[in-house]
């Protein structure tokens, strides 16, 4: 093993897009790498570019609204080729001169990470790299992430990092940093057994005001508009012990109430997961609240599991209900029918849930999709006392709608990621209207 332990920055950009909010987002992945590299002994910065309570900036309670809050934001020009679309295009998180600020009262790193998000805010990886270079001239940056591994041939030629690594990052970890550094160690935790890893390195936010939580990785279902299935193949699950042995850590020794769970399937095969998770939850009487912004599969929620959702402290549910057309269905998902939707709505009820914290989100915006069509789901969502929660679709490469998407798009999706952005509906053949997008939300608020 090399005697000098490595010196690894790593960075969370900055959002470029036409609205952003926080809405429980912390970057898992960065964080999980962050407490690898500590594990092994490996010094570790970190600078998050997101960051709402970066100590320059005006402080807000971190505990509003559970966690949940407004990015600071700048004004910056619009990506070339939408200037067709009648909206403000803006820079969100930190100020550019707080981040090279902040690079320059780091220790030299040996390495640099960045990860990403979604894929039309490489815009923001972009300029961050681009300071990195300026700041560290002769250190190598690594970019992993969402975008990086959904358009990864995109990401080498235009993101400015010298190496882009795809897919879940942490068994390709230690050989990076061996490659990069030359330090070398043997694993101490198993790629496969997620009860193995290190709790994420929350410690290295600003504050602490809630804890996003992976009890599982992966999803069975394949559905057409999501690339969940690409980005995690396969499908791990924590144990109930090592979930509650979490959840009691972050409560105790930092005070944390709230938790959000990150899983794309949560309450798949319940009996074996999701179940033992909770009735733990209850045993140990722990006080604490539960939110699932991920949304929660339909179909997993029965009289059973909505009661013990409910004595467990989960406050904000949401549904991956998706559309109400249920003839049609079959085109995107088969993850719910008709009758299925009313049972779990009527479950949940009886459960004690009241309508405000139970939303079902409803894809908009899909190929040769109608606004009559949402209307109507947005309706059905509300027949059956549930808040309708209208998502904007974006084209996901990797994914079985891209094709149709890439025909029903006004922009040539394939040749830049930026014209994915949900923001702009570009899957309808006419240009961007604040009347389409003021008429979606004024249902939602009706209903």
């Amino acid at each position: 093993m090399k005697k000098d332990l490595p010196h690894i920055l790593l960075v969370n950009p900055w959002i470029h897009d036409f609205a952003a909010y926080d809405f429980w987002a912390k970057p898992m992945g960065l964080l999980m790498l962050a407490a690898l590299l500590r594990q092994h002994e490996i010094r570790v910065s970190y600078i998050d570019c997101l960051d709402r309570f970066h100590p320059k900036a005006p402080q807000s309670d971190p505990l509003a609204r559970c966690g949940r809050g407004p990015y600071r934001k700048s004004h910056i020009n619009k990506p070339k080729g939408l200037d067709d679309v009648c909206r403000n295009f803006s820079r969100y998180g930190i100020s550019p001169q707080w981040f090279t600020a902040g690079l320059q009262a780091c220790a030299p790193p040996d390495l640099i990470l960045v990860t990403s998000l979604m894929t039309y805010w490489y815009g923001g990886v972009q300029a961050v790299i681009g300071i990195l270079k300026h700041v560290y001239p002769d250190t190598p940056v690594v970019l992993g992430g969402v975008y990086a591994s959904l358009c990864r041939a995109h990401a080498i030629q235009y993101s400015g990092a010298d190496d882009v690594v795809t897919g879940p990052a942490e068994t390709k970890l230690l050989p990076l940093i061996c490659q990069y550094t030359g330090f070398s160690a043997d694993p101490k935790f198993i790629g496969g057994d997620l009860d193995s890893y290190p709790y994420p390195a929350l410690d290295l936010q600003s504050i602490i005001n809630y804890v996003p939580l992976l009890t599982s990785r992966g999803c069975p279902f394949r559905c057409a508009y999501c690339a969940s299935s690409h980005l995690n193949p396969g499908r791990m699950l924590r144990s109930a012990e090592s979930v509650v042995e979490e959840i009691n850590y972050w409560h105790s020794i930092y005070g944390v109430i709230d938790f959000v769970l990150y899983d794309d399937a949560f309450l798949v095969d319940a009996e074996d997961h999701a179940i033992p998770i909770m009735e733990k939850i209850i045993t140990e009487g722990l006080q604490v609240r539960f939110h699932t912004p991920n949304a929660l599969h339909i179909r997993g929620i029965t009289r059973r599991t909505a009661g013990l959702m409910f004595r467990a402290g989960f406050k904000t549910l949401r549904l991956g209900l998706e559309t109400t057309e249920f003839d049609r269905r079959k085109e995107i998902d088969t993850k719910v029918t008709e009758d299925e939707f009313r049972r779990v709505a009527e479950c949940l009820k009886k459960a004690g849930f009241h309508k405000d914290q139970v939303g079902a989100y409803l894809l908009a915006g899909l190929p040769g999709q109608s606004l009559d069509s949402i209307g109507h789901s947005i309706q059905s969502a509300k027949k059956n006392g549930i808040t309708p929660i209208p998502a904007y679709y974006s084209p996901i490469p990797h994914t079985a709608l891209w094709d149709k998407a890439v025909a029903a798009s006004r922009y040539d999706l394939q040749s830049d990621p930026i014209f994915t952005n949900n923001a702009i509906l570009p899957c309808r053949r006419e240009p961007f209207s604040w009347e389409t997008i003021s008429h979606l939300k004024a249902l939602a608020r009706a209903a």
